[in-house]
C-alpha cells in the first residue's frame, strides 16, 4: 500500500475538479506526514479517504468511520499493526486542513496538537514538564539540543511575537524562503510537546503559508516529510570540533519547492553529517 497510495491519489488530481484537487492534496499531505514518526497508514485508510475525496461521505463521517474501525478491531491488533494512530491522525489532519480558519498563536498550536492526539496520548495539547533528547539517524544517534521545559512559555511568546513584527513587504522570493525556514526551525526547536511535535509544527505551518496567501502543493510535504524532518534537525544542530554547523539551507529547499515550485533534489542522504 505504501508505494502505491500516493500515485492512486492522484489520479483524482489528473481528472481536474477543484474540489477533487484540493481534498487529494489534503489527504496526501496528511498521510505522508505520518511518515515523521516512522508510521504508515493501512488500506482501510486510503478507501476511506478515496470515500471522502468522491463525496460519498465527509470528513467528519470520515474521521468516525476510521474510529470505529479501530474500536471493533481491538486496540492490540491495531497497535501491533503499528497503524490505528497514524490513520486517526491523518483523518485529523485533512479535517483541519480543510477548515478555513487560523489564528497565529501559540494557543493556536496547541489546539492543533490537543486535536490530533486527543485520546492517543495523555499529554495532548499539554506543554512538557521535563527535558527531552532523540536519537538521530542523521546525527550519527545524537541528539538536537531541544528548549528546557520550564522555558518554553516564554520562548515561544518571544518567537511568535518577533515573526508578529515581521514584515515580508518587498522581499524577493529567495528572502522570504529563508525567513520562513528559520522561523520552522525556531519553533520546532522548542518542542513544547512531548511527542508530535514535527507533525504539529507541519500543520501549523501550513495553515500560516495558507493565512500568508500561499497554495501549498500536494508533493513536498506528502513524498517528502521525512526529509522535512531531519532538515529540522540540521537547522539546530553544531558540532564545531568536528566541523559541523547547524544551517537551514536543506529547509530552503524544502520550501523552495513548496512555495515556488523548485526542483531541488530533496535526498535523506544528503543530510547525514557523514555526507560528502
Amino acid at each position: 500500500m505504501q508505494k502505491e497510495w500516493y500515485q492512486d491519489l492522484n489520479e483524482y488530481i489528473r481528472l481536474g475538479e477543484p474540489t477533487l484537487e484540493e481534498k487529494t492534496v489534503a489527504w496526501q499531505t496528511a498521510i505522508g506526514l505520518q511518515a515523521v514518526d516512522g508510521l504508515s497508514t493501512s488500506d482501510y485508510l486510503l478507501e476511506t479517504a478515496k470515500d471522502n475525496i468522491e463525496g460519498k461521505i465527509t470528513i467528519s463521517e470520515a474521521n468516525a468511520r476510521i474510529n470505529s474501525y479501530y474500536e471493533e478491531l481491538g486496540d492490540r491488533k491495531a497497535i501491533e499493526r503499528g497503524t490505528k494512530e497514524a490513520d486517526i491522525v491523518a483523518g485529523r489532519i485533512t479535517a483541519l486542513l480543510g477548515e478555513k480558519t487560523f489564528t497565529f498563536s501559540p494557543a493556536y498550536w496547541l489546539s492543533i496538537h490537543r486535536y490530533l492526539f486527543a485520546d492517543l496520548f495523555a499529554h495532548a495539547g499539554e506543554i512538557r514538564t521535563y527535558n527531552i533528547s532523540k536519537n538521530e539517524w542523521v546525527l550519527r544517534g545524537k541528539s538536537v539540543f531541544y528548549a528546557s521545559y520550564d522555558s518554553i512559555p516564554m520562548t515561544l511568546d518571544y518567537d511568535f511575537n518577533t515573526e508578529k513584527n515581521f514584515s515580508y513587504r518587498n522581499l524577493s522570493e529567495q528572502d522570504i524562503v529563508k525567513h520562513i525556514a528559520k522561523f520552522t526551525c525556531d519553533i520546532w526547536q522548542i518542542h513544547p510537546f512531548c511527542e508530535g511535535n514535527t507533525r504539529s509544527t507541519a500543520v501549523f505551518i501550513i495553515k500560516y503559508l495558507n493565512s500568508l496567501g500561499y497554495s501549498i502543493g500536494n508533493e513536498a510535504f506528502a513524498k517528502n516529510s521525512w526529509y522535512f524532518r531531519n532538515a529540522l534537525v540540521r537547522a539546530n544542530y553544531n558540532d564545531l570540533q568536528n566541523g559541523i554547523h547547524a544551517t537551514t539551507l536543506y529547509l530552503e529547499k524544502f520550501f523552495e519547492n513548496l512555495l515556488y515550485n523548485g526542483k531541488n533534489e530533496l535526498k535523506n542522504r544528503y543530510l547525514h553529517v557523514d555526507w560528502h
